[in-house]
């Protein structure tokens, strides 16, 4: 109730304030007519022109005033009653233009206003004044309802409310409480005590505490008795552009019976309404708990084994769905069970697998806890070290030998902190004190956790091993001749490719291509050539050097792999450098060590791309080729090993080819450079010496 009564203030208060705009706009346009009217003339003044203007602008009466002393002195007037009177000049900047119009309050019940414009030709002032009792106006904007209106319609629908009271907190307890005018709007009596409504039912010292305390956001209610009456009293705050309490007094008896028959009513609704509760749900309960038996049943037959008996459903609810999934459940428990037997089985026939391939496998195999006790060793432990089963298991043996007694300590301080170890070779004591060559394989054992439990090792005998390496090194001679033969034959292939490329394009275009039978004619004498020369793997040959531009020389190359860069779909991308770029060299060495890498970066792309070959001059001192292809790429452990005999990763390759070529470019003093990125690509530099100028 204080919050619909707070919102006819508030909307009261927006209405007055619309109103006063109005008469203020009133008053504005009678100065601006009065002016008009006149026309720089006090002859057109008359009092029945300034009737006339008054009635034409919807104002009372409008008056002009001349300077007299010190004061004004009405001359003429629309009110015959104002001419005459002298009004008090306090200030030349009292009158002004009529956009701030005065309020005139001449007493309770009566409110009016007025404005002053003062005319520079005339000199005088026009005084302009509005009546809210003149009903002769076509339009009273003042009006003539009260303070209270609003407040009439919430009393009569509401019989025990008794007073309705508005408090300013700012005002009340330090102004004293007079009477209110009926016709006054609320911004006129904003700085009352008490705003709007009556205020009969006081207590003094109890009504400035609770205004108090609801000025601080609290709502306050108490009971008490006023004039042999006993009232409920609430104030609470109200919000707003001008905050308000709103005080409401009501009368507490009529208003504890309507409470006191609801709450009878309440409760004897609440009985009526608890014994059918208790009534239906024993009804329910009978209907929900027959389904339940059921299915407690199916669970106590499950949890006996027996899976084969079903629940039979009638329901289609919740209940029903329940049964039918226990009966799943029911179900694949059965198949679960069978499934977990046969898994027993599988894991048992497992078990003796593993045990068997254990006991007889020819690796010796024991396992030791973290103090180094044996808790278990395999038949080839036991044949290898001479120890017995019996004697070996919670023993701490003296396997490793005294010397690798502080390695063995370091190897198994790594296997604790979790780092893996490879297969190790060393030495091996057995129980008579023979030193055996192994190789020892341990690996930590955790458990669910990750925790290290036991460390297993598997010993393996090498003395057959290395009594064959001993064979193997004494054939040494016969494989640096194989190595030699393998080089022949990867470095004659080149050439035989590219014969076998060009006859094959030839085929397939049915042309003879003289330019082509040049270049086959070239490689054929390049294929005498390598056989001749490649005694270089074995001692230095007496090679003729003479000055090319190898510019020129990658030219022929990438001419002579052109038509078979086309056929696998890759484009060569030459960039060359623009200055001289000629050195001393074996022009059919550096062909063979340019054909070698483009033929690497063609096989590293097999579904094609480019390969871009620059050529860069430094200066005086030397030249730099790079061939950059966007392959496969070499991972970083296997670029350290390039130019090894026999190393490569292709399956049919010799890896001689890079061993080759990096001997050729040192013969050439210069350098050759590898570098490569997985899935990237691979880029080689080599660095020559530019040709000197003789002095």
């Amino acid at each position: 109730m204080s919050q619909q009564i707070a919102s006819s203030v508030i909307q009261y208060s927006t209405e007055q304030n619309l109103l006063q705009m109005a008469v203020d706009e009133r008053l504005k346009r009678a100065s601006l007519i009065t002016v008009m009217k006149l026309n720089g003339s006090l002859n057109n003044a008359g009092e029945i022109r300034l009737s006339e203007i008054a009635k034409e602008a919807g104002v009372t009466h409008i008056s002009l005033l001349a300077a007299d002393g010190a004061g004004y002195k009405t001359i003429y007037s629309s009110k015959p009653s104002e001419i005459g009177k002298l009004k008090q000049r306090d200030n030349e900047s009292d009158y002004f233009l009529p956009e701030s119009p005065k309020m005139s309050n001449q007493g309770p019940g009566y409110i009016g206003k007025w404005s002053f414009y003062k005319d520079p030709i005339l000199n005088i002032i026009i005084s302009s004044y509005i009546d809210p009792t003149d009903t002769d106006l076509i339009m009273n904007p003042l009006g003539t309802n009260g303070t209270d209106s609003f407040l009439s319609p919430t009393i009569v629908n509401s019989p025990i409310l008794l007073e309705i009271s508005g408090f300013n907190p700012l005002r009340f307890g330090h102004e004293p409480i007079t009477s209110i005018p009926k016709e006054a709007t609320l911004n006129q009596l904003g700085e009352r005590p008490v705003v709007f409504g009556s205020y009969t039912f006081r207590e003094k010292g109890m009504d400035e505490k609770s205004v108090k305390e609801a000025a601080e956001g609290h709502a306050v209610f108490h009971y008490t008795t006023i004039n042999n009456r006993a009232v409920i009293k609430s104030f609470v705050p109200v919000q707003g552009e001008v905050t308000y309490i709103i005080g409401l007094v009501y009368d507490k008896q009529p208003l504890m019976k309507q409470i006191d028959d609801q709450r009878s009513n309440q409760i004897f609704i609440s009985a009526i309404l608890l014994i059918l509760v208790v009534f239906c749900s024993y009804w329910l309960s009978d209907i929900l708990l027959r389904p339940v038996r059921s299915i407690l049943w199916k669970v106590n037959e499950v949890s006996f084994g027996r899976f084969d008996n079903s629940i039979v459903v009638r329901r289609k609810d919740e209940l029903g769905q329940l049964a039918q999934r226990v009966n799943a459940m029911s179900k694949n428990l059965g198949i679960y069970m069978t499934k977990l037997k046969l898994a027993f089985e599988e894991n048992r026939s497992m078990k003796e697998y593993l045990e068997s391939f254990i006991n007889h496998t020819t690796d010796a195999i024991h396992v030791v806890d973290l103090e180094g006790r044996i808790t278990q060793v395999n038949y080839a432990f036991e044949q290898l070290f001479s120890y017995s089963s019996e004697e070996a298991i919670g023993q701490i043996l003296p396997l490793a030998p005294e010397h690798l007694h502080t390695e063995e300590q370091q190897t198994m301080e790594q296997l604790k902190s979790g780092k893996p170890l490879k297969a190790r070779e060393t030495e091996r004591v057995t129980k008579q004190g023979e030193l055996i060559a192994v190789s020892v394989t341990t690996s930590p054992i955790r458990d669910k956790h990750g925790a290290i439990r036991a460390i297993a090792s598997i010993t393996r005998d090498m003395t057959s091993r290395n009594k064959m390496e001993e064979l193997l090194r004494r054939s040494e001679k016969l494989t640096t001749v194989g190595q030699l033969a393998a080089g022949v034959a990867h470095e004659i292939r080149n050439p035989l490719t590219t014969l076998r490329g060009f006859l094959q394009l030839q085929l397939e275009t049915s042309k003879l291509n003289t330019r082509h039978i040049d270049i086959m004619l070239t490689e054929l004498d390049r294929i005498n050539l390598i056989v001749g020369e490649f005694l270089i793997l074995a001692k230095p040959q007496a090679t003729r050097f003479e000055d090319k531009d190898i510019r020129f020389i990658l030219g022929d190359v990438i001419s002579l792999l052109d038509s078979q860069a086309h056929l696998c779909n890759i484009v060569f991308d030459p960039l060359f450098c623009k200055e001289d770029c000629s050195i001393s060299c074996e022009e059919n060495q550096l062909k063979q060590v340019f054909i070698n890498v483009l033929k690497n970066a063609m096989e590293a792309m097999p579904q094609g791309g480019q390969i871009r070959i620059e050529v860069t001059r430094y200066g005086d001192k030397e030249v730099s080729v790079s061939i950059m292809d966007e392959g496969i790429g070499i991972p970083d452990e296997m670029i350290s090993k390039l130019g090894d005999p026999f190393f490569t990763d292709k399956d049919t390759g010799t890896g001689l080819g890079i061993m080759v070529s990096q001997r050729i470019i040192q013969s050439h003093q210069g350098t050759m450079e590898i570098r490569s990125t997985v899935n990237v690509g691979t880029t080689v530099t080599i660095t020559l010496p530019l040709k000197r100028d003789k002095e």
